[in-house]
């Protein structure tokens, strides 16, 4: 019989890489709830409409990248390929929104995009979400920033470089969607890729963001959406740098930073790390006001980003396990009751460790308690168990004592 395998582009995760996951989101939880904000979980599946009519139709995630499938009624579902439209949906769902509040949700889990599966790129991958409803301010934006910094900070990531920009808004953003599509078109034929020409048409910001070289030289002198932003929108681009600078985050302004979903608007942001090759993006978002309405919910601003878990795992240093405290083992099958029993003792007292679930030679369950790592080594045989006793030895150092049994756990606990 073949072996079945796993799917292309999606990865299991052992402990050694599970640990890492756990401490960021350890990390995340830490940080986020000293900002106000609560842990929500949402459904990895959603009705395809939401993505399409939340994200962007034209977009690549939807037209290129999504799960997508009918259920046994017809109805097209599709696998998450992003947070913000879940929480979105849920958020208007709840009907929880009262005006002259702000809601404040992190999140995680897994995401699904089907592409070509590379260096911290998975088709199944994982995302840190936060997502802040009810706040227009720009201090509110200035204050998810020094959230980020400091949630990657609390997880040991310092290499790490902050990119802002403004996307405009409603009022100012189809100026400028017109100055470049003008732009683009002065260009020769063949400037352009096929997916950047298509684009043109379509969301016009995206070409900026194409990272193949032949695009990027020819978009050079494409116009900067800073020359094109209304008043509003670069006073409010202003005060989020000014907070920045007064709390001490070092970011570049970049011009040509654009969101790859249609919901951005305003301030949005990235963050970089050039030690992970050319999928340098560890973390983005922006402030998307417009979106809860457009998904069926009341008329509030928004803001929010999201961690590629996958990506920050990769400038994580490996996540040592913890050596257990105690290992039992056993050389007579008549003390493997007593020794469970033990075990279950010193696990009561908050301490690690296994237990021998079958008798074994002395030699065998000594390289058994080695290979554990563990501080100490219980051994009990039938002598011990006829005496009540139980020999304690310390790994480090060879040392043994005899104690008796119902003093055990407090050897070890020492």
């Amino acid at each position: 019989m073949a072996k079945i395998q796993k799917i292309k582009g999606f990865a299991d995760l052992f402990a050694a890489e599970a640990g890492k996951y756990t401490f960021l989101e350890g990390a995340a939880r830490t940080v986020f709830s000293r900002y106000g904000y609560g842990e929500l979980r949402t459904p990895v599946v959603e009705f395809t409409e939401l993505f399409a009519k939340g994200i962007g139709a034209d977009t690549d995630v939807v037209g290129k990248e999504m799960y997508t499938f009918p259920d046994r009624k017809g109805r097209s579902l599709t696998l998450r390929p992003e947070a913000t439209a879940g929480v979105v949906r849920a958020f208007a769902e709840s009907g929880t929104y009262q005006p002259g509040r702000v809601f404040k949700y992190f999140t995680f889990g897994p995401m699904f995009r089907y592409e070509r599966p590379q260096k911290g790129r998975m088709r199944q991958f994982h995302q840190i979400n936060v997502e802040c409803f009810g706040s227009a301010s720009p201090y509110t934006d200035a204050e998810v920033l020094l959230m980020l910094h400091d949630f990657l900070s609390a997880a040991g990531l310092t290499k790490l470089s902050f990119e802002l920009n403004t996307l405009g808004c409603p009022e100012c953003r189809p100026a400028y969607r017109q100055a470049l599509s003008d732009y683009f078109a002065s260009l020769p034929a063949d400037a352009l890729c096929e997916d950047c020409r298509r684009r043109m048409t379509t969301n016009p910001l995206r070409v900026l963001d194409c990272k193949v070289p032949s695009c990027r030289e020819a978009t050079d002198g494409a116009p900067s959406v800073q020359d094109h932003a209304c008043a509003r929108c670069k006073g409010n681009f202003e005060v989020v740098t000014a907070a920045l600078d007064a709390a001490g985050l070092a970011y570049t302004v970049n011009p040509r930073l654009v969101r790859g979903l249609d919901y951005y608007q305003g301030t949005t942001f990235e963050v970089v790390s050039g030690d992970i090759g050319s999928q340098s993006s560890v973390a983005g978002g922006g402030r998307y006001d417009g979106l809860v309405k457009l998904l069926g919910g009341p008329d509030v601003p928004g803001i929010g980003f999201a961690c590629g878990m996958e990506r920050l795992a990769l400038l994580l240093p490996e996540r040592k396990t913890q050596a257990p405290d105690f290992h039992i083992a056993v050389l007579d099958a008549a003390a493997l009751p007593e020794a469970l029993a033990l075990a279950q003792r010193i696990r009561a007292m908050n301490l690690t460790g296994e237990v021998a679930h079958e008798a074994g030679s002395m030699k065998s369950q000594l390289r058994a308690a080695d290979r554990s790592g563990a501080r100490f080594c219980l051994i009990m045989g039938g002598d011990e168990l006829a005496a009540r006793t139980v020999v304690v030895k310390a790994m480090s150092t060879g040392e043994q004592m005899t104690v008796p049994l119902d003093d055990a756990e407090r050897v070890v606990l020492r």
